[in-house]
Protein backbone atom coordinates (compact mmCIF):
# COMPACT_ATOMS: atom_id res chain seq x y z
CA UNK A 1 0.00 0.00 0.00
CA UNK A 2 1.28 3.47 -0.88
CA UNK A 3 2.57 5.92 1.70
CA UNK A 4 0.04 8.36 3.20
CA UNK A 5 0.18 11.90 1.85
CA UNK A 6 -1.63 14.57 3.86
CA UNK A 7 -4.76 16.04 2.22
CA UNK A 8 -4.44 13.66 -0.71
CA UNK A 9 -7.67 11.71 -1.36
CA UNK A 10 -5.81 9.15 -3.48
CA UNK A 11 -3.57 7.92 -0.63
CA UNK A 12 -4.21 6.35 2.81
CA UNK A 13 -4.91 8.86 5.59
CA UNK A 14 -2.38 10.34 7.94
CA UNK A 15 -2.61 9.12 11.52
CA UNK A 16 -3.89 12.51 12.71
CA UNK A 17 -7.04 12.04 10.62
CA UNK A 18 -7.76 8.67 12.24
CA UNK A 19 -7.10 10.14 15.70
CA UNK A 20 -9.57 13.00 15.19
CA UNK A 21 -12.15 10.75 13.54
CA UNK A 22 -12.12 8.23 16.40
CA UNK A 23 -11.81 11.08 18.89
CA UNK A 24 -15.07 12.66 17.70
CA UNK A 25 -16.79 9.32 18.22
CA UNK A 26 -15.48 9.09 21.79
CA UNK A 27 -16.18 12.74 22.53
CA UNK A 28 -19.80 12.36 21.44
CA UNK A 29 -20.22 9.61 24.01
CA UNK A 30 -18.90 11.49 27.03
CA UNK A 31 -18.87 15.28 26.65
CA UNK A 32 -22.40 15.74 27.97
CA UNK A 33 -22.17 13.40 30.97
CA UNK A 34 -21.69 16.17 33.59
CA UNK A 35 -24.88 17.77 32.21
CA UNK A 36 -27.15 14.76 32.79
CA UNK A 37 -28.58 15.87 36.17
CA UNK A 38 -29.23 19.37 34.79
CA UNK A 39 -30.80 17.99 31.61
CA UNK A 40 -33.21 15.93 33.71
CA UNK A 41 -34.30 19.13 35.44
CA UNK A 42 -34.53 21.03 32.10
CA UNK A 43 -36.83 18.44 30.53
CA UNK A 44 -38.70 17.76 33.77
CA UNK A 45 -37.99 14.02 33.81
CA UNK A 46 -36.33 11.65 36.32
CA UNK A 47 -32.56 11.29 36.20
CA UNK A 48 -32.96 7.61 35.35
CA UNK A 49 -34.70 8.52 32.07
CA UNK A 50 -31.98 10.95 31.00
CA UNK A 51 -29.33 8.44 32.02
CA UNK A 52 -30.80 6.09 29.42
CA UNK A 53 -29.40 8.45 26.79
CA UNK A 54 -26.11 6.67 27.51
CA UNK A 55 -27.51 3.14 27.31
CA UNK A 56 -29.68 3.82 24.24
CA UNK A 57 -26.79 5.47 22.42
CA UNK A 58 -24.54 2.51 23.14
CA UNK A 59 -27.25 0.03 22.19
CA UNK A 60 -27.85 1.60 18.77
CA UNK A 61 -24.08 1.89 18.28
CA UNK A 62 -23.88 -1.86 18.78
CA UNK A 63 -26.66 -2.51 16.26
CA UNK A 64 -25.11 -0.21 13.67
CA UNK A 65 -21.71 -1.82 13.99
CA UNK A 66 -23.16 -5.13 12.81
CA UNK A 67 -23.76 -3.46 9.45
CA UNK A 68 -21.02 -0.79 9.31
CA UNK A 69 -18.25 -3.37 8.91
CA UNK A 70 -19.78 -5.37 6.06
CA UNK A 71 -20.98 -2.24 4.26
CA UNK A 72 -17.48 -0.75 4.42
CA UNK A 73 -15.95 -4.00 3.11
CA UNK A 74 -18.40 -3.81 0.19
CA UNK A 75 -18.52 -0.08 -0.61
CA UNK A 76 -15.34 1.22 0.98
CA UNK A 77 -14.29 2.92 4.22
CA UNK A 78 -14.36 6.42 2.69
CA UNK A 79 -17.97 6.45 1.49
CA UNK A 80 -19.33 4.98 4.72
CA UNK A 81 -17.42 7.48 6.85
CA UNK A 82 -18.52 10.50 4.82
CA UNK A 83 -22.21 9.54 4.90
CA UNK A 84 -22.01 8.73 8.61
CA UNK A 85 -20.62 12.17 9.37
CA UNK A 86 -23.38 13.88 7.39
CA UNK A 87 -26.09 11.95 9.28
CA UNK A 88 -24.32 12.70 12.57
CA UNK A 89 -24.45 16.43 11.86
CA UNK A 90 -28.17 16.32 11.10
CA UNK A 91 -28.82 14.37 14.32
CA UNK A 92 -26.79 16.87 16.34
CA UNK A 93 -28.94 19.71 15.03
CA UNK A 94 -31.96 17.68 16.16
CA UNK A 95 -30.65 17.38 19.73
CA UNK A 96 -30.22 21.15 19.88
CA UNK A 97 -33.79 21.80 18.74
CA UNK A 98 -35.48 19.02 20.76
CA UNK A 99 -38.58 20.35 22.59
CA UNK A 100 -38.82 17.44 25.05
CA UNK A 101 -36.90 14.46 26.39
CA UNK A 102 -38.46 11.99 23.95
CA UNK A 103 -37.41 13.94 20.86
CA UNK A 104 -33.97 14.50 22.38
CA UNK A 105 -33.49 10.78 22.98
CA UNK A 106 -34.50 9.97 19.38
CA UNK A 107 -31.91 12.33 17.93
CA UNK A 108 -29.37 11.29 20.55
CA UNK A 109 -29.75 7.70 19.34
CA UNK A 110 -29.30 8.87 15.75
CA UNK A 111 -25.96 10.41 16.76
CA UNK A 112 -24.76 6.84 17.32
CA UNK A 113 -23.97 6.63 13.59
CA UNK A 114 -20.66 8.29 14.47
CA UNK A 115 -19.63 4.89 15.85
CA UNK A 116 -18.41 4.26 12.32
CA UNK A 117 -15.47 6.50 13.18
CA UNK A 118 -14.35 4.18 15.97
CA UNK A 119 -14.96 0.98 13.99
CA UNK A 120 -13.46 2.03 10.68
CA UNK A 121 -10.44 3.87 12.07
CA UNK A 122 -9.33 0.47 13.40
CA UNK A 123 -10.22 -1.26 10.12
CA UNK A 124 -8.23 1.34 8.17
CA UNK A 125 -5.20 0.63 10.37
CA UNK A 126 -5.57 -3.10 9.71
CA UNK A 127 -5.84 -2.36 5.97
CA UNK A 128 -2.52 -0.54 6.13
CA UNK A 129 -0.31 -2.74 8.38
CA UNK A 130 -0.01 -6.32 9.71
CA UNK A 131 -1.02 -7.88 13.07
CA UNK A 132 1.63 -6.86 15.60
CA UNK A 133 2.13 -3.52 13.86
CA UNK A 134 -1.66 -3.04 13.89
CA UNK A 135 -1.77 -3.48 17.68
CA UNK A 136 1.01 -0.94 18.03
CA UNK A 137 -0.52 1.56 15.61
CA UNK A 138 -4.00 1.17 17.13
CA UNK A 139 -2.35 1.89 20.48
CA UNK A 140 -0.91 5.14 19.19
CA UNK A 141 -4.18 6.06 17.44
CA UNK A 142 -6.22 5.48 20.59
CA UNK A 143 -3.62 7.23 22.74
CA UNK A 144 -4.01 10.33 20.62
CA UNK A 145 -7.74 9.73 20.42
CA UNK A 146 -7.98 9.62 24.20
CA UNK A 147 -6.47 13.10 24.42
CA UNK A 148 -9.63 14.42 22.77
CA UNK A 149 -12.27 12.90 25.10
CA UNK A 150 -9.93 13.33 28.08
CA UNK A 151 -10.86 16.98 28.23
CA UNK A 152 -14.39 16.35 26.93
CA UNK A 153 -16.14 16.04 30.31
CA UNK A 154 -14.05 18.93 31.64
CA UNK A 155 -15.17 21.17 28.78
CA UNK A 156 -18.70 19.77 29.04
CA UNK A 157 -18.90 20.58 32.74
CA UNK A 158 -17.58 24.12 32.25
CA UNK A 159 -19.90 24.77 29.29
CA UNK A 160 -22.86 23.40 31.26
CA UNK A 161 -22.18 25.66 34.25
CA UNK A 162 -21.62 28.69 32.01
CA UNK A 163 -24.15 28.30 29.18
CA UNK A 164 -26.29 25.21 29.82
CA UNK A 165 -26.28 21.76 28.25
CA UNK A 166 -27.03 23.01 24.72
CA UNK A 167 -23.47 24.33 24.47
CA UNK A 168 -22.08 20.78 24.54
CA UNK A 169 -24.03 19.74 21.46
CA UNK A 170 -23.25 23.03 19.69
CA UNK A 171 -19.56 22.21 20.13
CA UNK A 172 -20.13 18.71 18.69
CA UNK A 173 -21.78 20.32 15.66
CA UNK A 174 -18.78 22.57 15.00
CA UNK A 175 -16.28 19.76 15.48
CA UNK A 176 -18.34 17.43 13.28
CA UNK A 177 -18.17 19.88 10.39
CA UNK A 178 -14.40 20.18 10.80
CA UNK A 179 -13.84 16.41 10.88
CA UNK A 180 -16.10 15.91 7.85
CA UNK A 181 -13.96 18.38 5.89
CA UNK A 182 -10.75 16.63 7.02
CA UNK A 183 -11.97 13.13 6.14
CA UNK A 184 -13.18 14.31 2.73
CA UNK A 185 -9.77 15.88 1.98
CA UNK A 186 -7.38 13.32 3.47
CA UNK A 187 -8.87 9.83 3.74
CA UNK A 188 -8.30 7.84 0.57
CA UNK A 189 -9.81 4.39 0.18
CA UNK A 190 -7.81 1.64 1.93
CA UNK A 191 -10.12 -1.37 1.62
CA UNK A 192 -9.84 -3.95 -1.13
CA UNK A 193 -13.46 -3.78 -2.23
CA UNK A 194 -15.30 -7.09 -2.34
CA UNK A 195 -18.05 -7.01 -4.96
CA UNK A 196 -20.57 -9.04 -3.03
CA UNK A 197 -23.97 -8.17 -1.59
CA UNK A 198 -24.59 -7.12 2.00
CA UNK A 199 -26.31 -10.40 2.85
CA UNK A 200 -23.34 -12.30 1.44
CA UNK A 201 -21.19 -10.31 3.81
CA UNK A 202 -23.49 -11.05 6.75
CA UNK A 203 -23.26 -14.76 5.90
CA UNK A 204 -19.56 -14.59 6.77
CA UNK A 205 -20.50 -14.04 10.42
CA UNK A 206 -20.84 -17.76 11.27
CA UNK A 207 -17.21 -18.30 10.28
CA UNK A 208 -16.17 -15.66 12.80
CA UNK A 209 -18.63 -16.80 15.45
CA UNK A 210 -17.32 -20.38 15.28
CA UNK A 211 -13.83 -19.15 16.09
CA UNK A 212 -12.93 -19.61 19.77
CA UNK A 213 -10.19 -17.02 19.40
CA UNK A 214 -12.66 -14.46 18.05
CA UNK A 215 -14.95 -15.03 21.05
CA UNK A 216 -12.05 -14.94 23.48
CA UNK A 217 -10.69 -11.64 22.19
CA UNK A 218 -14.17 -10.15 21.86
CA UNK A 219 -15.28 -11.10 25.38
CA UNK A 220 -11.98 -9.90 26.85
CA UNK A 221 -12.54 -6.52 25.16
CA UNK A 222 -16.26 -6.44 26.02
CA UNK A 223 -15.82 -7.12 29.73
CA UNK A 224 -12.73 -4.90 30.04
CA UNK A 225 -14.55 -1.96 28.50
CA UNK A 226 -17.81 -2.99 30.21
CA UNK A 227 -16.58 -1.76 33.58
CA UNK A 228 -15.84 1.60 31.93
CA UNK A 229 -19.29 1.81 30.34
CA UNK A 230 -20.87 1.01 33.72
CA UNK A 231 -18.76 3.87 35.09
CA UNK A 232 -20.07 6.20 32.38
CA UNK A 233 -23.64 5.28 33.26
CA UNK A 234 -23.28 5.61 37.03
CA UNK A 235 -20.50 8.09 37.81
CA UNK A 236 -22.52 11.28 37.05
CA UNK A 237 -25.10 10.14 39.63
CA UNK A 238 -22.38 9.27 42.16
CA UNK A 239 -20.68 12.62 41.69
CA UNK A 240 -23.87 14.69 41.85
CA UNK A 241 -26.15 12.83 44.28
CA UNK A 242 -23.70 11.05 46.60
CA UNK A 243 -20.71 13.41 46.70
CA UNK A 244 -22.57 16.67 45.91
CA UNK A 245 -20.16 17.82 43.21
CA UNK A 246 -20.83 20.47 40.55
CA UNK A 247 -20.86 19.66 36.83
CA UNK A 248 -17.42 21.23 36.45
CA UNK A 249 -15.94 19.15 39.26
CA UNK A 250 -17.43 15.93 37.90
CA UNK A 251 -16.02 16.73 34.47
CA UNK A 252 -12.53 17.36 35.87
CA UNK A 253 -12.58 14.08 37.83
CA UNK A 254 -13.69 12.17 34.72
CA UNK A 255 -10.41 13.25 33.13
CA UNK A 256 -8.45 11.11 35.61
CA UNK A 257 -9.70 7.93 33.93
CA UNK A 258 -8.79 9.29 30.51
CA UNK A 259 -5.27 10.16 31.71
CA UNK A 260 -4.83 6.53 32.75
CA UNK A 261 -6.21 5.41 29.38
CA UNK A 262 -3.76 7.61 27.49
CA UNK A 263 -0.87 6.20 29.52
CA UNK A 264 -2.07 2.65 28.85
CA UNK A 265 -2.34 3.36 25.13
CA UNK A 266 1.24 4.64 25.12
CA UNK A 267 2.42 1.44 26.80
CA UNK A 268 0.44 -0.63 24.28
CA UNK A 269 2.06 1.22 21.40
CA UNK A 270 5.51 0.88 22.98
CA UNK A 271 5.48 -2.76 24.10
CA UNK A 272 2.85 -4.72 22.13
CA UNK A 273 5.26 -5.90 19.46
CA UNK A 274 7.82 -6.96 22.10
CA UNK A 275 5.49 -8.82 24.48
CA UNK A 276 2.71 -9.94 22.13
CA UNK A 277 -1.03 -9.31 22.09
CA UNK A 278 -2.16 -11.95 24.55
CA UNK A 279 0.30 -11.07 27.29
CA UNK A 280 -0.50 -7.36 27.00
CA UNK A 281 -4.25 -8.06 27.22
CA UNK A 282 -3.70 -10.12 30.38
CA UNK A 283 -1.56 -7.37 31.95
CA UNK A 284 -4.22 -4.77 31.17
CA UNK A 285 -7.12 -6.75 32.62
CA UNK A 286 -5.17 -7.56 35.80
CA UNK A 287 -4.27 -3.88 36.31
CA UNK A 288 -7.94 -2.87 36.04
CA UNK A 289 -9.06 -5.62 38.41
CA UNK A 290 -6.40 -4.66 40.96
CA UNK A 291 -7.54 -1.03 41.02
CA UNK A 292 -11.19 -1.97 41.45
CA UNK A 293 -10.40 -4.42 44.27
CA UNK A 294 -8.56 -1.65 46.13
CA UNK A 295 -11.49 0.72 45.54
CA UNK A 296 -13.99 -1.84 46.86
CA UNK A 297 -11.91 -2.52 49.98
CA UNK A 298 -11.47 1.18 50.77
CA UNK A 299 -15.20 1.77 50.30
CA UNK A 300 -16.07 -1.11 52.66
CA UNK A 301 -13.62 0.37 55.19
CA UNK A 302 -15.50 3.69 55.06
CA UNK A 303 -12.66 5.56 53.36
CA UNK A 304 -14.60 6.44 50.22
CA UNK A 305 -14.92 9.92 48.80
CA UNK A 306 -14.66 11.70 45.45
CA UNK A 307 -10.83 11.59 45.41
CA UNK A 308 -10.74 7.87 46.24
CA UNK A 309 -13.61 6.91 43.93
CA UNK A 310 -12.49 8.85 40.87
CA UNK A 311 -8.77 8.63 41.62
CA UNK A 312 -8.63 4.83 41.63
CA UNK A 313 -10.40 4.70 38.26
CA UNK A 314 -7.00 5.73 36.86
CA UNK A 315 -6.16 2.02 37.13
CA UNK A 316 -9.24 1.19 35.08
CA UNK A 317 -8.16 3.65 32.41
CA UNK A 318 -4.58 2.36 32.46
CA UNK A 319 -5.67 -1.28 32.20
CA UNK A 320 -8.14 -0.61 29.40
CA UNK A 321 -5.54 1.44 27.55
CA UNK A 322 -3.17 -1.54 27.58
CA UNK A 323 -5.82 -4.19 26.90
CA UNK A 324 -8.15 -2.77 24.27
CA UNK A 325 -5.74 -1.97 21.38
CA UNK A 326 -4.36 -5.50 21.62
CA UNK A 327 -7.80 -7.11 22.00
CA UNK A 328 -9.04 -5.17 18.96
CA UNK A 329 -6.00 -6.24 16.95
CA UNK A 330 -6.70 -9.82 18.05
CA UNK A 331 -10.30 -9.58 16.85
CA UNK A 332 -9.12 -8.34 13.44
CA UNK A 333 -6.37 -10.98 13.17
CA UNK A 334 -8.77 -13.95 13.20
CA UNK A 335 -9.84 -13.35 9.58
CA UNK A 336 -7.73 -10.51 8.11
CA UNK A 337 -9.67 -10.56 4.83
CA UNK A 338 -12.80 -9.67 6.82
CA UNK A 339 -11.24 -6.87 8.88
CA UNK A 340 -14.23 -4.53 8.53
CA UNK A 341 -16.72 -7.29 9.26
CA UNK A 342 -14.76 -8.51 12.28
CA UNK A 343 -14.36 -4.97 13.60
CA UNK A 344 -18.09 -4.32 13.21
CA UNK A 345 -19.25 -7.59 14.73
CA UNK A 346 -16.73 -7.46 17.56
CA UNK A 347 -17.59 -3.83 18.20
CA UNK A 348 -21.31 -4.63 18.25
CA UNK A 349 -20.80 -7.27 20.94
CA UNK A 350 -18.50 -4.95 22.88
CA UNK A 351 -20.75 -1.90 22.74
CA UNK A 352 -23.93 -3.96 23.22
CA UNK A 353 -22.50 -5.35 26.45
CA UNK A 354 -21.52 -1.83 27.45
CA UNK A 355 -25.07 -0.61 26.84
CA UNK A 356 -26.45 -3.34 29.08
CA UNK A 357 -24.01 -2.52 31.87
CA UNK A 358 -24.65 1.23 31.57
CA UNK A 359 -28.39 0.58 31.84
CA UNK A 360 -27.85 -1.77 34.80
CA UNK A 361 -25.76 0.89 36.54
CA UNK A 362 -28.69 3.29 36.23
CA UNK A 363 -31.03 0.70 37.76
CA UNK A 364 -28.69 -0.06 40.68
CA UNK A 365 -28.22 3.61 41.55
CA UNK A 366 -31.73 4.39 42.69
CA UNK A 367 -32.71 6.93 45.36
CA UNK A 368 -30.68 6.45 48.52
CA UNK A 369 -28.11 4.14 46.89
CA UNK A 370 -24.40 4.34 47.69
CA UNK A 371 -21.56 3.96 45.18
CA UNK A 372 -20.92 0.33 46.24
CA UNK A 373 -23.31 -1.37 43.76
CA UNK A 374 -21.57 0.43 40.89
CA UNK A 375 -18.11 -0.57 42.16
CA UNK A 376 -19.12 -4.24 42.46
CA UNK A 377 -20.63 -4.21 38.96
CA UNK A 378 -17.41 -2.78 37.53
CA UNK A 379 -15.30 -5.31 39.44
CA UNK A 380 -17.37 -8.28 38.24
CA UNK A 381 -16.99 -7.15 34.62
CA UNK A 382 -13.23 -6.75 35.00
CA UNK A 383 -12.80 -10.21 36.57
CA UNK A 384 -14.71 -11.68 33.61
CA UNK A 385 -12.23 -10.03 31.21
CA UNK A 386 -9.32 -11.76 32.98
CA UNK A 387 -11.09 -15.12 32.60
CA UNK A 388 -11.71 -14.47 28.88
CA UNK A 389 -8.09 -13.74 28.01
CA UNK A 390 -6.87 -16.72 30.05
CA UNK A 391 -9.15 -18.81 27.83
CA UNK A 392 -7.48 -17.34 24.71
CA UNK A 393 -4.01 -18.06 26.09
CA UNK A 394 -5.02 -21.64 26.92
CA UNK A 395 -6.48 -22.07 23.43
CA UNK A 396 -3.29 -20.69 21.83
CA UNK A 397 -1.23 -23.23 23.75
CA UNK A 398 -3.54 -26.04 22.61
CA UNK A 399 -3.16 -24.99 18.99
CA UNK A 400 0.60 -24.74 19.42
CA UNK A 401 0.76 -28.21 20.96
CA UNK A 402 -1.35 -29.62 18.14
Amino acid sequence: MQEPRFLDRTSPPKIVTLILLAGLSALTMNIFLPSLPGMAVYFGVPYGLMQQSVALYLGLSALLQIFIGPISDRYGRRKVLLWSLVIFLMATVGTLLAPNATVFLIFRMAQAVIASGMVLSRAVVRDMVADAQAASMIGYVTMGMSLVPMIGPVIGGVLDDAFGWHANFALLLVLGVAVLALVWADLGETATLRRVGLMDQVRTYPGLLRSRRFWGYTLAAAFASGCFFAFLGGAPYVGDKIFGLSSTHVGVLFALTAIGYAAGNFLAGRFSVRFGMNRMILIGTVVTTFGLIVLALLTVAGLSGPVVFFGLTVFMGLGNGICLPNANAGILSVRPELAGTASGLGGAILIGGGAALAALAGVLLGPGATEMPLILLMLASSVASVIAILFVIRRARQIGAA
